[in-house]
């Protein structure tokens, strides 16, 4: 698996990624051919760790509700972050979705040992019975990192994974084994290859990437939370 830092947000390699100018054309542009992920470049104002010290979170991730946000004291430039966050949210409530603001410090992993990992801190896909996109910013510490679908196997392709997954499963590769993958999620989580070269979805970005649903016209988008080691800033992340 490729370690190295993953650069800012690349170019459109594959013609996986597409750059866009406002959120109209966020939502307007269509995944069709090889596009899967469409970026919002922004350079947004105010102290985002500003908020998330004052929201002084424990381990682990935690919802933060509006309520909360508005009954923070904060300097001007907090104010400024503040209101950025509160506007994200009602942008993407206008198009009928549910974003959700995390205070992230920290993942609680399962502990069980599985042939697979299905965190969010393992290269995944999201997965929908419906028509549906992802919307992601991270605003604040480490941002979610992505890898192009030419650049990654899913796990349960790799030989010797399959075949602990048959043992686990019952020795049939059938209908039934691959029903068992995907009800477990283990169908969803991708390896780098040797060559892959991992980006980053950067700080301040809004991303609509696609997801798996029944007659997608596009490969899913893959990617993942960061890793996160002891003495790293909490994230605060907008996912809708």
């Amino acid at each position: 698996m490729n370690q190295t830092t993953p650069p800012q947000v690349v170019s459109a390699d594959y013609g996986r990624i597409k750059m866009v100018t406002s959120f109209e054309e966020l939502l307007s542009t269509p995944f069709e051919g090889n596009l899967n992920a469409l970026c919002w470049k922004r350079t947004l104002p105010g102290d985002f760790g500003e908020v998330v010290a004052n929201l002084g979170v424990g381990s682990g991730i935690t919802t933060i509700e509006e309520d909360r946000l508005k009954e923070l004291s904060l300097s001007n430039e907090g104010k400024l972050a503040r209101n950025i966050l509160l506007a994200d949210q009602e942008l993407l409530r206008t198009q009928e979705l549910s974003p959700v603001l995390d205070c992230v410090n920290g993942y609680h992993h399962d502990l069980e040992a599985r042939p697979v990992p299905t965190h969010v801190q393992s290269f995944h896909a999201d997965s929908a019975t419906v028509v549906a996109d992802t919307y992601l910013c991270t605003y604040y510490g480490l941002s979610s990192e992505g890898v192009f679908n030419e650049e990654a196997i899913r796990r349960v392709d790799i030989p010797e994974t399959r075949a602990l997954l048959l043992e686990q499963y019952g020795g049939l590769d059938d209908d039934g084994f691959l029903e068992y993958l995907n009800d477990n999620y283990y169908d969803l989580h991708y390896v780098p290859l040797p060559e892959a070269r991992p980006y980053s979805f950067g700080v301040g970005n809004l991303w609509r990437i696609a997801i798996e649903y029944p007659d997608c016209a596009v490969p899913p988008c893959i990617h993942r939370a960061p890793a996160t080691l002891p003495g790293q800033n909490p994230r605060l992340l907008l996912i809708s």
